[in-house]
């Protein structure tokens, strides 16, 4: 007897009850610990603003999160929010789990009045949600990252008001657990 039933991929907000099924998205999707460390420690400081997960049945098959960037020098009125980790598990890659959930989180991120998402990934994935470089408007990183630092803005026009270095937090940069 074969399983027919159809698998629907839900995306939500994490609650307490997925934060392991999180860790073993990250630690299954990246050749390291890294990634699964960066987000309990941005979780343990309140800095995970948006984090939601990818879940087919009662698994937990992907996880994005949303954190506070900063820009250097200071500039009032900055409301944008750096788009890191993104993970799914490697047996359910390329099936479009990635895809919902960068689409899910940039409708709440519009919907919380933010007003562009940084991102430091792959350009030809990126670029399909609408991100463009960075540099091309005048933002840069602290990674010297050139083609891999890709900013969207959700606020029409708002780029032309903001330029300087953006700043992921602290917790980027640290390592450990």
């Amino acid at each position: 007897m074969s399983n027919h039933a159809a698998e629907v991929l839900q995306i939500r907000q994490e609650t307490n009850a997925d934060l392991e099924g999180i860790q073993r998205v990250h630690l299954s999707a990246f050749n390291s610990a890294a990634e699964a460390h960066l987000v309990d420690r941005l979780r343990a400081q309140g800095k995970a603003t948006i984090s939601l997960v990818a879940e087919i049945g009662s698994e937990i098959v992907g996880h994005m999160l949303f954190s506070p960037v900063s820009i250097e020098p200071p500039a009032k009125g900055w409301n944008a929010l750096g788009l890191a980790p993104v993970a799914v598990i490697p047996d359910k890659q390329r099936q479009g789990i990635g895809k919902a959930l960068v689409n899910h989180g940039l409708e709440h991120c519009r919907s919380l009045g933010i007003d562009l998402v940084v991102v430091l990934g792959d350009p030809g994935y990126y670029k399909k949600f609408g991100f463009q470089r960075a540099l091309d408007h005048g933002l840069g990183n602290e990674y010297q990252a050139d083609e891999h630092f890709m900013v969207l803005e959700l606020n029409p026009g708002v780029l032309h008001y903001f330029n300087g270095l953006v700043k992921y937090a602290p917790e980027f940069n640290e390592t450990g657990s």
